[in-house]
């Protein structure tokens, strides 16, 4: 049988999760979805879809689709899904985990790797953020739970975009960036979202193509140059003006861009490390280890595609917290640079500490 895929659904309160949920639960596309929330959600999906007070924790649906509220830990109601399965007493494609406003998706996404049931029999497909644009600014500057999740997602559904301006949205979509290059954003209404941009987006496979916009990648003269504060294309030409006015400039062109200039502050931030040489892969698996020992809590998803020394295969690696795995991909193609591409995603790293000693483990 193959792997069950599965997809965690998190995100701002008021977001529009509920919403989505419901669209994917009732719409007749054929597929047969079972969904699990944390019963402790502060929006529950069953006012409005489910009978409230059954005590059935699972419960068919007329398209097929099936929904489940978690009482006990999430790995034992995965293993009852399963098992329902293997017996034919449900029927499923696919499942959806909705993690509640505040949770940290991390532990939901370890249990895909760490246990050896699960990871038999399910697949983690990706992780979805939903962020509500008018509230965003307020929720990322006061909760590092919502800066957390900005952090772990594989993609970006930015909800209530029409209630904000276009300069809002602008300078929210550039510091989700800085927090999260791996991540596409696309704006969504309603929770209308084409099925096929919230299923098998295979942004946990570890596949050989690392997503980050290249063009984050490609300005590093200025990003080593200035560091964090800023990567807005509007102010390359003017780093000048800009320092010197600070927060009060009242240039027309920065008045938009007030809001802007907090995501300097943000904890959650991103760092790309790359290199033509190879790796040494026992240097490297040792500082690896020993970072992952230190700074694990704070790491939230990380991901590269080296190249090492001793195979002329690409070697894909990635990591939520403590936990990391890696694989062997496809060979180098002929004519191919071979440059090795990392991004980590965490909560006040030590960038120069990390990008120090991924130098020091080059051959």
């Amino acid at each position: 049988m193959s792997l069950i895929p599965t997809t965690i659904l998190t995100g701002f309160l008021g977001s529009g999760k509920t919403t989505l949920l419901k669209r994917v639960l009732t719409e007749a596309h054929g597929q047969k979805i079972a969904v699990i929330e944390n019963e402790f959600g502060e929006e529950n999906i069953d006012n409005d879809i489910l009978v409230s007070d059954t005590d059935e924790q699972i419960i068919q649906m007329s398209n097929g689709c099936i929904c489940c509220t978690i009482r006990e830990d999430l790995r034992v109601t995965l293993q009852l899904l399963a098992a329902k399965r293997r017996k034919g007493l449900l029927s499923f494609d696919r499942i959806v985990i909705e993690t509640t406003g505040l949770a940290d998706p991390g532990p939901v996404a370890q249990t895909f790797f760490m246990d050896d049931e699960i990871a038999e029999t399910f697949l983690l497909d990706s992780i979805l953020t939903l962020v509500d644009a008018k509230h965003a600014a307020q929720q990322l500057n006061d909760r590092q739970e919502a800066r957390r999740q900005v952090g772990f997602a594989d993609q970006i559904f930015i909800s209530k975009a029409d209630l904000v301006s276009p300069e809002e949205l602008d300078a929210l979509q550039h510091r989700l960036k800085h927090m999260n290059p791996r991540a596409p954003q696309k704006v969504v209404h309603f929770g209308e979202v084409a099925l096929s941009e919230v299923f098998d987006l295979k942004g946990f496979n570890l596949n050989a193509k690392l997503d980050i916009d290249p063009d984050f990648l490609k300005d590093d003269a200025h990003d080593h140059a200035h560091g964090e504060h800023c990567d807005h294309p509007s102010h390359q030409h003017d780093h000048a003006h800009d320092h010197e006015h600070g927060e009060h400039c009242d240039h027309p062109s920065h008045a938009h861009e007030q809001g802007h200039h907090h995501h300097h502050d943000d904890d959650v931030k991103s760092f790309v490390f790359r290199s033509d040489k190879a790796f040494d892969p026992a240097k490297l698996e040792d500082f690896l280890g020993a970072i992952v020992n230190i700074y694990g809590p704070r790491m939230l998803r990380y991901k590269g595609v080296l190249n090492m020394r001793g195979t002329e295969r690409k070697v894909i690696f990635q990591g939520v917290h403590q936990l990391m795995g890696s694989d062997l991909g496809p060979m180098w193609a002929d004519g191919e640079a071979k440059t090795s591409k990392m991004v980590f995603i965490g909560i006040d790293l030590p960038k120069d500490i990390l990008l120090q000693g991924l130098e020091q483990c080059l051959v």
